[in-house]
């Protein structure tokens, strides 16, 4: 992205290569788009720039667009969830989708997942941004996993990971999007646990 003519004045601008970044711009800038994401509020430049007090030479350095921003912005609050390390392939692979959205949900609130949600849909380029940059790193823990499984025979050689992967989470994205539950709830969780079982049997090996 091209640097617009005021970036000259931003103090920002004459950081040297090299030098610490200061996060302290990115979480106020973060925070800015939030606050507007939160809101309701259209999120532009110049709204972010205000909000911030960051410049907008110093923005664009840390993030090539605003759909990189508010990409970044929209994720803030979610962790890649580690394995578990107790157990054997079926236990870790369950305590890891049956668990980890419960602690997903202290950083990330129901409105922020359903306000993302609704910029995403709306936005393909933003979507894309989204998948490329955040999603596909949290799928990494599972795909190790389910890889190991494949290694050791215990999952299918010929198991398409991602597929699997795709369909697993579908489940619990199933119970928010479409049915309007809270997959940590008794009943929804039930219903994953019992779909994640179906997905399981799925992918193991032909012990013949």
């Amino acid at each position: 992205m091209t640097q617009p003519a005021s970036a000259a004045a931003d103090p920002q601008v004459t950081r040297r290569p090299g030098r610490p970044r200061d996060e302290d711009i990115e979480e106020r800038v973060l925070a800015a788009v939030l606050a507007l994401v939160d809101v309701g509020e259209p999120v532009t430049l110049g709204r972010v720039v205000a909000g911030s007090g960051a410049g907008r030479a110093a923005i664009y350095r840390r993030w090539p667009s605003l759909t990189a921003l508010l990409a970044a912005a929209l994720d803030r609050g979610r962790e890649v969830m580690p394995v578990p390390h107790d157990g054997d392939l079926r236990e870790r692979l369950f305590t890891l989708y049956l668990d980890s959205p419960a602690r997903i949900g202290e950083s990330y609130t129901d409105a922020r997942f359903r306000r993302r949600l609704q910029l995403t849909l709306a936005d393909p380029a933003l979507q894309r941004a989204y998948w490329h940059a955040h999603v596909t790193r949290r799928r990494l823990p599972v795909t190790e996993l389910l890889g190991q499984g494949v290694a050791a025979g215990e999952l299918r050689a010929d198991l398409d990971i991602e597929a699997a992967i795709d369909l697993i989470n579908g489940v619990f994205y199933y119970q928010w999007v479409v049915r309007g539950e809270n997959p940590m709830e008794p009943a929804p969780r039930a219903r994953c646990a019992a779909a994640l079982d179906l997905v399981w049997r799925g992918m193991m090996a032909d012990p013949g």
